[in-house]
């Protein structure tokens, strides 16, 4: 009896259309757009061609391959999956890579006039209008220069974290509580604010460096920059350059393997993979309204994040998108970035 040949889904097959009102029904499968019966990914079969042709190549290789922007998203894929398992040496705990960030006058948030669209640009992903008047009205802040991270805190610096504190807060993202080593370098997900924020005074003790989670406004400038980008490459989105929902994954990445998906300061996933903590919680812009939103509803009150996620579609990969966690669905992947005052 011989195996079944994969099918090839066509490049675009994951852009599923909500209809709004059913957005609060839907099961977990229902809210990534699939059906009840398995689908094959639209990069499963160049992923496991990738595997058959990188699995002997050396680290440095790898390495190289997962940084170049002429190796296929499959191959950088399979490379960081690799280097995940042999060991990935840009992973550093107590020397993450930081970037500069020039700090100044800056914008934050969006105009009311251009909710409309948004709503336009974003149609049939279920938006609720508030949800996009809560980055409403624009407002200006003063940034000091600061750093934030290259990458997001990975499950090897987490790991790190848990066997010298002992602290009890295990990802639910690791099965049964077990350290995934084939992930060491993705991001962590499914974590408490409560534990970002003991990480990175775990982290600024152990180095004696000023740690801490970006501020909402520092997030955002790095993810957009001077020209306001919509995404952290541009305004067209591109389900090559960011691991969501559209990219058909529906699994973390190791850090760094969307090249070209950087943000205007060289800061990689900052659209997809995990939504990312920032230090607030949530309350409205100067001279804007509260939303109550499900947010709200669940939490009282909620830290804000940033950033969309593997499981999340391509409206909340938008830079001035602001957005929390909902612990009643596991398609919200709660990780964390550091930042540190210079």
């Amino acid at each position: 009896m011989t195996m079944p040949d994969i099918p090839t889904p066509q490049e675009d097959w994951h852009w599923p259309v909500f209809a709004e009102t059913l957005c609060g029904t839907m099961t977990d499968r229902e809210r990534l757009g699939l059906p009840d019966h398995y689908v094959v990914g639209r990069l499963d079969a160049h992923i496991e061609k990738a595997y058959t042709f990188l699995h002997a190549h050396s680290k440095s290789a790898l390495l190289d391959l997962l940084k170049s922007g002429e190796s296929s998203l499959a191959e950088r894929i399979v490379a960081g999956n690799l280097l995940a398992l042999i060991g990935d040496p840009r992973i550093k705990v107590f020397a993450p890579t930081m970037i500069d960030v020039k700090g100044g006058h800056v914008s934050i948030g969006s105009a009311p006039e251009e909710v409309d669209g948004v709503m336009k640009r974003f149609s049939g992903l279920g938006l609720h209008r508030a949800w996009i008047e809560k980055e409403c009205p624009a407002w200006e802040v003063e940034l000091k220069p600061y750093r934030i991270a290259k990458h997001p805190v990975t499950n090897q610096e987490y790991q790190a974290f848990l066997l010298d504190t002992n602290y009890s807060e295990i990802p639910t993202s690791w099965q049964f509580r077990r350290f995934p080593k084939e992930r060491s370098n993705h991001p962590v997900y499914t974590v408490s604010h409560h534990a970002a924020d003991q990480y990175v005074q775990w982290l600024s003790d152990k180095t004696g460096r000023s740690f801490r989670l970006p501020q909402e406004a520092e997030w955002e400038w790095a993810a957009k920059g001077e020209d306001q980008r919509e995404f952290p490459w541009g305004n067209q989105f591109d389900a090559d350059l960011a691991n969501t929902g559209e990219t058909g994954l529906f699994s973390t990445t190791a850090v760094g393997v969307f090249v070209g998906g950087e943000s205007p300061f060289g800061v990689s996933d900052m659209a997809g993979n995990v939504e990312e903590y920032v230090a607030e919680y949530y309350l409205p812009y100067p001279d804007g309204s509260f939303i109550q939103d499900h947010l709200v509803d669940i939490h009282g009150e909620y830290r804000v994040a940033r950033g969309g996620s593997f499981a999340r579609f391509r409206d909340l990969l938008r830079t001035k998108r602001r957005h929390g966690h909902n612990p009643k669905s596991p398609t919200y992947a709660m990780g964390f970035r550091l930042a540190e005052s210079i």
